[in-house]
């Protein structure tokens, strides 16, 4: 596998640019230490690539795709991934807090031991994806669809899941305190939880306080 210098970037903004131009993609490259800020990376196709140790600040990544690619140890927070596509990657302890993916779709995707507070996965669909020790608190995940998630140790605290149905969807290894979900609570109907977070949904509808 090709290998970018660690540094300033260069190499990686140099095949971002290349790749614009001539309408292509990036394959089978390894980026490691790269710093870009304010980048406009958006639609380019990335195939086995792997982004180590990255810092993307303000970056545009809108409508890109990665297929069998990895961000390891990345920080993209507040950068914009809105209408991306993910196939058989994996992101793994990144920071994309502020982050924006929405209306963006995820397939066979792993997610691990990274922080995701106050990020926008809005009207986004998830399909046969894994999440496991990350942080979604207050994040927006309003109207996503879900098929067949693995869920396990994530805080969902103060997220936001109105019109998210979660039928079937196994949350018993979660931490759903204080999300946001529709007046009839829809989203809630058929979920799979503990007892103990039966008990707190429970005393939510019936507007008591547990002490």
């Amino acid at each position: 596998m090709k290998t970018s210098i660690p540094g300033d970037g260069s190499m990686l903004e140099s095949r971002i640019i290349a790749a614009q131009s001539d309408d292509s993609y990036i394959e089978r490259m390894r980026f490691e230490g790269d710093i870009l800020s304010d980048v406009d990376i958006a639609r380019i196709e990335f195939e086995s690539v792997q982004f180590i140790q990255c810092q993307f600040s303000k970056c545009d990544f809108s409508k890109a795709s990665f297929y069998n690619s990895v961000f390891d140890n990345c920080n993209f927070a507040n950068c914009i991934f809105m209408e991306s596509y993910w196939k058989g990657s994996r992101i793994l302890t990144c920071k994309g807090d502020g982050s924006n993916f929405s209306k963006s779709h995820m397939k066979e995707t792993f997610l691990a031991d990274g922080s995701f507070r106050y990020a926008d996965f809005s009207s986004s669909l998830m399909e046969n994806c894994s999440i496991r020790d990350c942080n979604f608190t207050e994040a927006f995940l309003s109207e996503i669809r879900l098929k067949k998630p693995t869920l396990k140790a994530v805080n969902f605290a103060g997220a936001d899941f109105f019109k998210t149905l979660l039928k079937g969807i196994d949350l018993s290894d979660c931490i759903i305190d204080g999300i946001t979900v529709s007046d009839t609570r829809n989203e809630l109907r058929g979920a799979i939880v503990n007892a103990g977070q039966a008990i707190e949904l429970a005393a939510r509808v019936l507007g008591i306080k547990i002490v």
